[in-house]
C-alpha cells in the first residue's frame, strides 16, 4: 500500500514536525525505530516515498499505531492544532 500523492506530501511535512516538536534528533529516531537516517531523512524532505511498512515504523516510534498517527494526523488538518 502506497499513501497518495497529496496526503503522502502532507504526510511527510507532519512527521517531521511531530519529530522535531518532541525534540529527536533524525538519527536518534531512526535508530530506535528500525529505520536508516538517509531513508527517515528522504522520506521528510519528500524525496521518497512512504510506504505503510514505513508509516508502521514511524508511527510505532511516537507509541501509536497507524491508524492513531493517521487519525492525528488528519486532525491537525481538520484544526490546525500541534502534534501531541
Amino acid at each position: 500500500m502506497i499513501i497518495t500523492d497529496m496526503q503522502q506530501f502532507d504526510l511527510r511535512d507532519y512527521i517531521k514536525l511531530k519529530r522535531v516538536s518532541k525534540k529527536i534528533s533524525l538519527n536518534n529516531f531512526a535508530i530506535k525505530n528500525g529505520l536508516t537516517a538517509a531513508s527517515l531523512s528522504r522520506i521528510e524532505n519528500k524525496k521518497y516515498e512512504l510506504k505503510y511498512t514505513m508509516l508502521e515504523k514511524i508511527a510505532k516510534g511516537f507509541s501509536m499505531s497507524p491508524g492513531e498517527f493517521l487519525i492525528e494526523y488528519e486532525n491537525y488538518l481538520k484544526n490546525g492544532k500541534k502534534p501531541l
